[in-house]
């Protein structure tokens, strides 16, 4: 994942003005394993900055999406955010249902998939939901389920 200095490094160069607030949420994505909501965003922020609103923080997440230094993953309960992992070539993720620990796989499918000559693929995301070994062997896996509309993709 990217560190705390790479990311506001990436927001500076892209001409966004650091602020505390953004410091802030550089550290806590560059600091947290795993995915975070906007809610959980929002709570988070709100402790340490008050009369902060939600649409403020929601406007910096896809801010820091689109410069790149958050992912965004939908999972069945919403859209989820971490920092962009420092992997520096295309490839995709599997990623823990429980845990969501994620590990990056090296193979696209992209091409291997049948486009017709109609469409033209501009951008495509591929991900896989599991259970790791941990959580398999700890049980977690058998407490939780597949979220509805993620197991064909």
């Amino acid at each position: 994942m990217l560190t705390t200095e790479q990311i506001i490094e990436t927001m500076s160069g892209q001409g966004l003005r650091i602020t505390d607030q953004r410091k802030s949420l550089a550290q806590l994505f560059a600091e947290t394993e795993g995915y975070l909501s906007p809610k959980d965003v929002y709570e988070y922020m709100c402790k340490k900055y008050s009369g902060l609103s939600f649409d403020t923080v929601y406007r910096n997440l896809r801010v820091m999406h689109e410069l790149g230094v958050l992912e965004q993953i939908m999972f069945e309960d919403g859209a989820k955010f971490r920092a962009h992992c420092s992997e520096d070539h295309h490839h995709h993720h599997m990623i823990c249902l429980s845990c969501q620990k994620t590990v990056p796989v090296k193979f696209c499918p992209m091409a291997n998939t049948d486009v017709p000559d109609q469409f033209m693929v501009v951008q495509h995301k591929f991900e896989m939901f599991g259970y790791c070994k941990g959580c398999q062997e700890s049980g977690a896996a058998a407490q939780g389920a597949a979220p509805a509309g993620q197991g064909g993709r």
